[in-house]
């Protein structure tokens, strides 16, 4: 162990900055990380052992302890549990003959929950040992426990779906794409090569301008002006970097996932175009844990355009230098917030900052530093091909170009939708085939839980912004008990714990929405839970806290008379159950200090 680990360090330039690719390097190997790992780590990293300790014990797919020869992570999100989680979960509990959380005595499989992988539009689904299984039933969980026992290897358990790219040999998966509808920008026809060859044949602030102009603004759902991104950046001296966030991890999107393998060239060429506009030489895609699947291939996509001169030394004969690596996560929510992916790319807990300074200014290794979302550097390309005017011709007067949809829940026709900015919640609708529509959360659940009424509304950045994520709810779902507690339940174990507020006020309100769906809860409780939000709002430093509370938030305005019909029409002892449910969250995080004080 000890001579394979110091192989695997020495293979990362003994490079403290790239910690968390030792971490999965050696879990990899060897199925957990051991004591004996860290302190190897720590004396060749020149690091104590608490800063190893810091990153393994902050990200939900680093063990300390074997997980089982076949490991089995169910998604437990909101879709899956829709869609039929509960009886796979039950089947897999069965055959296995163990609960889920634990492992066989003979360690031969272990069961494990874990949140939204990416895959809403084709529920339940479930990663065994890093590979995904979709659409899983009992005959098909029956099967993959028959094989485990049988000493079937994952690899020969899942089929090479012929959907495009992924019939490459090099991502075996169950995954389907299902790409619904295509626009003009992402999903049009497309040829590698013709954006950045144009770009190279003008300046950096050329480039610039022309993002400014066309309008473009992010597509992970801030909204923020690429251009003006960019051209921030291109004022600082100094080492430059290119950042892509492929974190994908909003319960309920799934688009990137369809781009990195539809279009992983078009991605790439994207990040080279930002290289060449801001001055940089180095790109990182941040890749969620979740698609490890895809790596392989992605590789193999990188590696064909450093043959094709598209990547590396002298691009196309330009004098131009840019080259690309992938930093895989490890699975935590948070790192979908750009301050905090920079600090998981360097090999930290994915704790956000504070800012100022912002990453423009002093990002990747304190260096200037872009960082945008895949699909936003995908329209890059498009933009540079054929011109601002081009682009700001399609959307709305505020909000340019296409936007991209993962669009899943209770319709017929879940998936992946390019539309032009401007379309009506009812046209989605109507577009998807959904029917007895109760609400649509719209942008997973850190956004808006949207009733009938205001199906007329636009998604637009000037009216309904979304990252991406479309959840369709039916009337028949319980929306308090089915919706707003799993989102509560995920939002309250996603909080990286550095604020205060987050780490308490979460599980305050996943306690409190617990209550009045068993039945227990009081007025006093509803009105508390809106103070308990706007709180947590207010005093946390990153978008997780500031929006964890907007299931019940929106809810309450919106959806009201569910509250008022569970709960009770008293306001006996409210301050007392609000005592004892803030000191009993509290306390579960450490924190009964705070409310004694």
């Amino acid at each position: 162990m000890k001579e394979k680990i110091i192989s695997i360090i020495k293979a990362h330039g003994t490079d403290t900055a790239r910690l968390m690719d030792i971490l999965l390097r050696v879990q990899a190997e060897f199925g957990y990380v051991s004591t004996e790992a860290v302190s190897i780590m720590a004396t060749m990293l020149h690091i104590s052992e608490v800063d190893v300790v810091q990153t393994l014990s902050f990200y939900h797919f680093f063990t300390t302890d074997a997980v089982g020869k076949y490991a089995v992570y169910m998604n437990n999100s909101l879709v899956s549990c829709m869609m039929g989680m509960k009886e796979v979960v039950d089947e897999f509990e069965k055959q296995a003959g163990i609960k889920f959380g634990s492992k066989t005595p003979d360690g031969l499989i272990g069961l494990y929950y874990t949140a939204c992988i990416g895959m809403n539009d084709q529920e339940p689904a479930a990663l065994i040992n890093g590979i995904v299984f979709t659409e899983l039933n009992r005959e098909k969980v029956r099967n993959i426990v028959a094989d485990m026992k049988a000493g079937k290897s994952v690899n020969d358990m899942v089929a090479v779906i012929g959907d495009g790219i992924n019939a490459n040999p090099l991502m075996k998966s169950m995954v389907k794409n299902n790409i619904r509808k295509s626009g003009p920008v992402i999903l049009a026809d497309y040829t590698l090569g013709i954006g950045i060859a144009k770009a190279l044949t003008t300046d950096s602030k050329s480039v610039i301008k022309e993002v400014k102009d066309s309008n473009l603004r992010g597509r992970g759902g801030a909204g923020f002006p690429t251009g003006m991104k960019w051209d921030f950046c291109s004022r600082e001296t100094g080492v430059h970097y290119v950042l892509c966030n492929a974190d994908e991890g909003e319960p309920g999107t799934f688009k990137d996932r369809v781009l990195l393998t539809e279009r992983a060239y078009m991605v790439f060429e994207g990040m080279t175009i930002g290289g060449y506009a801001i001055g940089a030489a180095e790109g990182i895609l941040y890749l969620r844990n979740e698609y490890t699947y895809m790596k392989a291939y992605l590789e193999n996509v990188l590696n064909d355009m450093r043959t094709k001169n598209f990547l590396g030394n002298n691009i196309l004969g330009k004098g131009f230098n840019f080259d690309i690596r992938i930093q895989m996560g490890a699975g935590a929510y948070v790192c979908g917030e750009e301050s905090a992916l920079i600090e998981s790319s360097e090999g930290k807990r994915g704790e956000p900052r504070n800012r100022p300074p912002f990453p423009v200014q002093k990002g990747y290794k304190g260096k200037p530093t872009i960082v945008n979302n895949v699909e936003t550097f995908c329209s890059v390309v498009r933009i540079s091909e054929k011109g601002a005017s081009w682009y700001n011709a399609i959307g709305t007067s505020e909000s340019a170009g296409t936007k991209l949809l993962s669009i899943s829940g209770d319709c017929k026709l879940p998936g992946v939708y390019e539309i032009a900015w401007g379309m009506s919640i009812n046209e989605m609708l109507e577009m998807v085939g959904a029917e007895n529509v109760q609400t649509v959360q719209v942008a997973g659940p850190s956004g808006i839980c949207l009733p009938p009424k205001q199906f007329d509304r636009k998604i637009a950045l000037e009216d309904l912004p979304t990252g991406g994520s479309m959840i369709v709810i039916g009337q028949h779902r319980d929306l308090l008990k089915d919706v707003v507690l799993n989102f509560m339940e995920f939002f309250a174990d996603e909080s990286c714990g550095s604020c205060v507020t987050c780490r308490s006020f979460n599980m305050i309100l996943r306690n409190a929405i617990e209550k009045i769906v068993d039945g227990h809860g009081i007025k006093k409780d509803v009105e508390n839970m809106l103070a308990w939000s706007e709180i947590l709002r207010k005093t946390t430093r990153c978008g997780l806290g500031q929006t964890s509370s907007n299931p019940i938030s929106t809810t309450i305005k919106n959806f009201r008379e569910l509250y008022d019909a569970r709960v009770k029409d008293v306001d006996y002892q409210s301050d007392f159950d609000m005592q004892k449910s803030v000191l009993a969250s509290c306390e579960a995080v450490g924190r009964s200090s705070v409310v004694h004080e």
